[in-house]
């Protein structure tokens, strides 16, 4: 099959999501989480609804001197779920008591945390060297490996590309349920990035395989497409045993799992795709144009 063909079709697409994604992101979806921004994160349930509840919160939040929300989000069942400027025990344990006087009914408290601004500044720059030096050592790896600098630079581009899909989806996310993006999210991006230059290293080691077998006549398209064939369906077995253990941990894995396997099923998917209709194609175009 001719799936060299198809790679206009197959760009089209990543720019679609790509750009809805940048889109979602620009609109301000992409929400970090407390280990990220620093401050207190406190989530609370009562039997008043939300919507009653927003507003007694803030009030005695103004009277709490140290109190101050940032943000406020609703739950499920009933829980609120507050961002503050860092708290202490103390000052949260007398935030916990006010509300529940000004309410006059249990408020039950579901979770703390607080984190200092000097620990988030140092998450945020160590994740940074770590996404940095992931990509760099990839990018060398392969240019070693296949000693071709357009096998690394078109596996670099399609393990970004993968990047940006999942962060334009909990982008959306974010604009929709208020996910955020948290390390467990900083995790599954990286084990994306692995899992998408895994497949693109066999479908480009079998292109290179076919090259020194090359007969007089046997152009490089067909060189790829016949290396895409004949890896795909391993390809796709294996990310399918992986998507459905995902889809079932999804549905069942509970809140504390939810999102972190979610960035796990699109990075599985994202990368499946990318290895052989974005990484391929790539390598395809850079070669014929600098080998002119």
């Amino acid at each position: 099959m001719n799936w060299l063909g198809l790679r206009r079709f197959s760009y089209a697409i990543s720019l679609i999501f790509i750009l809805t994604g940048l889109l979602a992101i620009i609109r301000g979806g992409l929400q970090p989480a407390l280990e990220f921004t620093g401050g207190s994160e406190l989530v609370l349930q009562t039997a008043t609804p939300v919507d009653q509840l927003d507003a007694t919160l803030r009030e005695v939040a103004d009277s709490q001197e140290p109190i101050t929300i940032e943000n406020l989000t609703q739950q499920n069942n009933n829980e609120v779920q507050l961002q503050l400027a860092e708290i202490s025990s103390e000052e949260k344990t007398a935030y916990v008591n006010a509300v529940q006087e000004k309410l006059n009914q249990p408020v039950t408290e579901i979770r703390f945390q607080s984190i200092g601004p000097a620990v988030s500044r140092d998450l945020i720059v160590k994740t940074l060297y770590a996404i940095g030096l992931g990509i760099i050592s990839i990018l060398a790896y392969l240019w070693w490996q296949f000693k071709n600098w357009r096998y690394g630079l078109a596996g670099v581009l399609a393990m970004i590309h993968d990047s940006l899909i999942l962060l334009g989806s909990f982008a959306w996310l974010g604009l929709i349920w208020h996910v955020k993006v948290d390390l467990l999210f900083v995790t599954a991006l990286l084990t994306t990035l692995s899992f998408s230059v895994h497949d693109t290293i066999v479908i480009f080691d079998r292109i290179r395989e076919l090259q020194k077998t090359n007969r007089q006549g046997v152009t490089l398209a067909d060189l790829a497409n016949t290396a895409v064939t004949q890896t795909l369906p391993r390809s796709l077995n294996n990310s399918l045993t992986i998507i459905f253990m995902l889809v079932v941990l999804l549905a069942l894995g509970g809140e504390t799992l939810r999102w972190f396997t979610a960035a796990l099923l699109i990075g599985t998917i994202t990368g499946t795709y990318s290895s052989t209709f974005t990484a391929v194609p790539l390598y395809f175009d850079l070669q014929k144009r600098f080998d002119k």
